[in-house]
């Protein structure tokens, strides 16, 4: 069994419904009849201080009426009436709910309060519970279902958790007209007890459930997703929709179900962390979901394009090939055998293009086989197969010239048996994305869709449903997660931290944020920090010209533009101007940082940031003057391993800047990583630490040198 809260919760014996009447028009009993009407094996109790009988199941005006304290309750009605009758269960020993109802804290302060009394309630009695302000569950193999759309056909293989109700319940008959079939699907809504991780934990260890979709408008605690992700999506694809990176997306689900939403590129860094397949519409996550949860995995990224049109097949070979998949030139013997079936003006070198052909057996038989069988493919993305659903679109322009012939029975002359068609899907175990612009009407569409076969109305959306199975391998590819062992903590950043913040400061000077970085073995730019014009003079003798002159002062952490950087200085004279000007820029004598002048055409840059639901955020991307420009970076949760901050490195657009190029040798990346997990390490072993900024991170030769830093610190106490 799994040790989960959310296993008795979905499979519960018995259930008992507070609020739900006799109208089917109002949600309780809309709910009651799913439960009621869609199979459920267990003991049903509604709960109603009136009504003497819910639908012919007898009523009981309160908890304490019941013949026994059943496993799971669930609540629609007014939200103050909420908290008592949760009370009055707790007390008869039922220890699952589940609270539809809204009102709580999505309304503000006076829902807050009312939903603290909630939480307090069901902590003292030992229940666990969904909501409030959820849409309920469905477990299709019990069968189990509480939403407000009824439930029908075999049970899936999609898991689903979600923070909108409405993509685990309206979406049913939408989800059944694709073909797509739930497994489990829980609404979270306020999160107040059970959180989204712990439906995303409990999916994970569902045998029925072979894929898990997720849809996201806020996470409370970034890191247990993390962990509990990672876990999971080694074992299982996980796909997920986030919609609260925009400033209306954090808005509108704030006024939802009080998410807390965060950066949007904080949520991007943690699904590539995670392993988890990120989507960009709710269509996708359906799609790719069924997908990943219905067909074998791929075990290369061999794709053949099956077509009986040009167009529909260049989109799906363009689209799959951009995603990184290969759509190979089939060998000549496969070309061969091909082309007796095409005629004479048909493709057969991959796409294979029938062009219009109306021998159905061809495409949708005799060619899948033979590609399948041929050794040559991982995988196939077909597209045109069709049958009555064309004869009837082609009817009224062909009914007279069958002498007045019904729809009905012009129709019924095209219909075929497609058994052989499945049984070739079936008897080998490859991935297949079908692509028609047909739906059910057409029997191709209606067969493949009920045999759980993915069929897509468009081609480039075959094509992106079988690139989800390619970017899943390429997660299963990765290493084993190794748990980051962090350093022992350095005394002397410790004491500068210490310092700083007994000066009431909270910003550390370039030299003592270098200092910082140099205690956990970051290579830094050599340096010589001066008080007066003589020391400077003597500095840069004992470094060595050309030099970079810096005014180091916690008062200027943003030096560029004030006059406060002296860049390529050659000799003595030089450094006495650069001194003199540096102080007349400041208005005041502060201490100047002489530097080693590091050159480098490439220039990059890393940091941390920290964020209320996430803890701290390593940053990587390229740096210098036109960082916020190009805004090209990629962030991950601290702390990293090696590979994470390896992985980190080709994230950003300028990756291909790593390696050889234009006559630079390769970065050395494996000190560019070491850099990033210091990084990370700062943040965890320091929690004083809230942001680092390295910019640049010069690329000498190939060896990064971080040539500037800015740390930024406040006590962690009430944090």
């Amino acid at each position: 069994m799994i040790n989960n809260p959310l296993q008795l919760l979905l499979n519960p014996g018995s259930i008992a419904t507070v609020g739900a009447g006799n109208n089917p028009l109002k949600m309780g009993a809309i709910q009651a009849l799913s439960i009621v009407k869609d199979g459920f094996p267990g003991k049903f109790f509604p709960i109603h201080p009136t009504e003497t009988k819910v639908f012919g199941y007898k009523a009981y005006p309160s908890a304490f009426d019941l013949p026994e304290a059943p496993d799971l309750v669930m609540f629609v009605l007014p939200a103050t009436l909420v908290v008592k009758i949760m009370e009055d269960f707790g007390k008869i020993g039922t220890r699952r709910a589940i609270v539809i109802t809204a009102g709580f804290r999505e309304i503000g302060k006076e829902g807050k309060l009312l939903e603290e009394q909630l939480k307090e309630i069901t902590s003292r009695y030992g229940i666990r519970f969904l909501g409030p302000n959820c849409m309920g569950i469905i477990n299709s193999e019990l069968p189990l279902n509480v939403t407000v759309c009824p439930l029908s056909g075999k049970p899936g293989l999609l898991g689903m958790a979600s923070q909108s109700g409405t993509y685990i319940t309206q979406t049913l008959p939408y989800l059944q007209q694709k073909g797509i079939r739930l497994a489990k699907a829980i609404s979270v809504g306020n999160e107040a007890d059970l959180e989204l991780t712990d439906a995303l934990e409990y999916l994970g260890a569902d045998p029925q459930c072979k894929a898990i979709a997720l849809y996201i408008e806020g996470l409370k605690n970034a890191g247990r997703f993390l962990d509990v992700a990672r876990k999971v999506t080694a074992q299982k694809p996980v796909i997920a929709q986030y919609v609260g990176g925009s400033e209306a997306g954090a808005r509108a689900g704030s006024s939802h179900t009080g998410a807390l939403a965060g950066p949007d590129y904080l949520y991007d860094g943690l699904f590539k962390q995670a392993g988890i397949l990120r989507v960009d519409s709710v269509e996708e996550l359906y799609n790719q979901g069924w997908m990943l949860a219905s067909q074998p995995p791929l075990k290369g990224n061999r794709i053949a394009v099956l077509t009986n049109s040009g167009g529909p097949g260049t989109a799906i070979s363009h689209t799959c090939n951009a995603g990184g998949l290969d759509i190979p030139t089939f060998s000549k013997k496969l070309q061969t055998e091909i082309r007796q079936y095409l005629p004479p003006h048909g493709a057969a070198g991959n796409p294979v293009d029938l062009t219009f052909h109306m021998d159905a057996e061809v495409i949708s038989t005799i060619l899948p086989d033979l590609l399948f069988k041929s050794g040559e493919v991982d995988g196939m993305v077909v597209h045109g197969l069709m049958g009555t659903g064309f004869m009837k679109a082609i009817h009224p322009h062909v009914q007279e010239l069958f002498g007045g012939i019904s729809s009905e029975d012009f129709i019924s002359q095209f219909k075929r048996d497609l058994t052989d068609s499945l049984a070739v899907f079936d008897r080998y175990d490859l991935p297949v994305a079908l692509s028609s612009f047909f739906g059910r009407e057409d029997n191709f569409t209606d067969v493949y869709r009920e045999k759980g076969i993915p069929v897509l109305d468009g081609p480039e959306k075959a094509a992106r449903s079988m690139l989800a199975l390619y970017r899943y391998r390429l997660v299963r590819q990765r290493s084993l997660y190794q748990l980051p062992v962090l350093p022992p903590v350095s005394v002397i950043a410790s004491q500068l931290i210490k310092a700083a913040l007994a000066e009431g400061r909270t910003v550390l000077d370039e030299f003592e944020s270098k200092q910082l970085l140099a205690a956990y073995d970051v290579t830094t730019v050599e340096e010589i920090l001066t008080h007066s014009e003589e020391e400077a003079v003597k500095a840069a003798i004992k470094i060595g010209y050309p030099l970079a002159l810096k005014g180091c002062s916690a008062e200027f952490a943003h030096k560029t533009g004030k006059g406060l950087i002296h860049l390529n200085v050659g000799k003595e004279e030089e450094v006495r101007e650069a001194y003199r000007a540096v102080m007349e820029a400041a208005g005041q004598e502060i201490p100047l940082l002489v530097s080693k002048m590091i050159t480098g055409e490439r220039e990059l840059m890393a940091g941390l940031v920290r964020h209320s639901s996430f803890g701290p955020c390593v940053l990587f991307g390229l740096g210098g003057i036109l960082a916020e420009a190009f805004k090209d970076r990629t962030f991950r949760l601290a702390p990293l391993n090696e590979a994470e901050a390896k992985e980190m490195l080709q994230d950003i657009r300028a990756s291909e800047l790593l390696g050889p190029y234009r006559g630079m040798p390769a970065v050395d990346q494996d000190q560019l990583a070491t850099v990033l997990q210091a990084v990370g390490n700062l943040a965890m072993l320091h929690p004083e630490i809230l942001e680092i900024d390295l910019n640049p991170v010069i690329i000498s030769g190939a060896n990064p040198v971080v040539v500037d830093a800015l740390v930024i610190i406040d006590s962690p106490v009430g944090r």
